[in-house]
């Protein structure tokens, strides 16, 4: 039995990252041959003082910036309160060289030097945004970590690009996977005059459109922000919306405006980058990062749009066949094949 561990932090907020590390860990343990578990991680409280302390005292600083493996610890128990998934779960970082396989996140993979080398435990890493590689400034750590990996996963052409772009040597290392939205979740509702956003994404910018808007919105409609909701509750409101904000920042692949367009909305904003792989007419409207009056007045020139459900059919339903349940379970079993075949198993 073969057991894939994946290692995620314990967020503050609703994670679409987290989400779809136990929507993978969730599949692979309905496998014959092989099981997976997941380990929460959070900073040591002596860590966070510290950080505390740092931010007050300039003069007293560390070297190394972002999460060092010395300062955590396993957070027993602990599961998303926001997203109705079980999961198995691991309360500790023993591992087992004969049969486990660790899945680093991009954003812990300099971990892989002090929880893995000695050990011998074989590894990938996971990166879900590009722009998150070099969460440390470690740097010989991390390129220690990329360069001993057996592969590296990405979903999207945007964070392959990043990765051959930071590590040109490791192009080969690469291996495509995908992540999946079950449109089926998603009742008909009846729309209604909503527009809806998420004001932890790019907060300052939110804030700058809805204070443009305030006194230009016909009073018909409403602006309604989606913060700290469980999955059914964000769907439910996607349902009646209309319209949704996308204020994406350097992603790898948005979630968010895909759940929005499966939904039925009109999708305004930014592509984050990543999101360019789906961002397209007559669904998605691009904003350039910044463009605020032209954000409002795209918001106000569709507010009257008819029969958009009607002319976005095909591009839902194209949509909902690349972010499948199916597709993100073809790429998962093209990893499981990969691992089976390395030597220490």
């Amino acid at each position: 039995m073969q057991n894939i561990i994946f290692i995620v932090d314990v967020p503050k907020t609703p994670s679409g990252g987290g989400k779809i590390i136990y929507q993978y860990s969730n599949y692979i343990n309905s496998k014959k041959n092989f099981s997976s578990s997941v380990i929460h991680i959070e900073k040591k409280k002596t860590s966070k003082l510290i950080e505390s302390i740092n931010k007050r005292i300039k003069f007293f600083r560390k070297n190394n910036t972002g999460w060092q493996f010395k300062n955590v610890k396993v957070k027993k128990n602990y599961r998303f309160d926001w997203i109705n998934q079980k999961i198995e779960i691991k309360n500790n970082f023993i591992l087992n060289e004969n049969k486990d396989f660790v899945i680093l996140p991009e954003i812990f993979s300099h971990f892989a030097p002090d929880l893995l080398f000695k050990k011998k435990i074989p590894y990938a890493i996971f990166v879900q945004n590009g722009y998150s590689i070099f969460s440390t400034s470690n740097l010989n750590k991390l390129y220690q970590s990329y360069a001993n990996a057996q592969f590296i996963i990405s979903y999207s052409k945007d964070i392959e690009e990043c990765i051959i772009l930071a590590f040109p040597k490791l192009k080969n290392k690469i291996l495509r996977a995908g992540y999946s939205i079950d449109f089926r979740k998603f009742k008909k509702t009846k729309k209604k005059n909503i527009i809806t956003y998420m004001p932890r994404k790019l907060p300052h910018h939110s804030q700058l459109v809805l204070s443009f808007l305030k006194n230009s919105l016909p009073k018909k409609w409403k602006i309604k922000a989606l913060n700290n909701l469980t999955e059914p509750e964000v769907y439910r409101e996607l349902e009646k919306s209309k319209i949704f904000l996308a204020f994406s920042s350097l992603e790898g692949l948005p979630l968010p405006p895909i759940e929005a367009a499966l939904a039925g909305n009109r999708v305004i904003g930014y592509t984050g980058e990543g999101g360019r792989e789906y961002w397209k007419k007559p669904i998605f409207i691009e904003i350039k990062t910044s463009e605020i009056k032209n954000f409002c007045n795209k918001i106000l020139y569709y507010l009257n749009e008819k029969s958009f459900l009607k002319k976005s059919n095909l591009q839902r339903l194209k949509l909902s066949k690349q972010f499948s349940v199916d597709q993100e379970r073809k790429f998962i079993d093209i990893i499981l094949k990969k691992i089976s075949r390395i030597k220490n198993y």
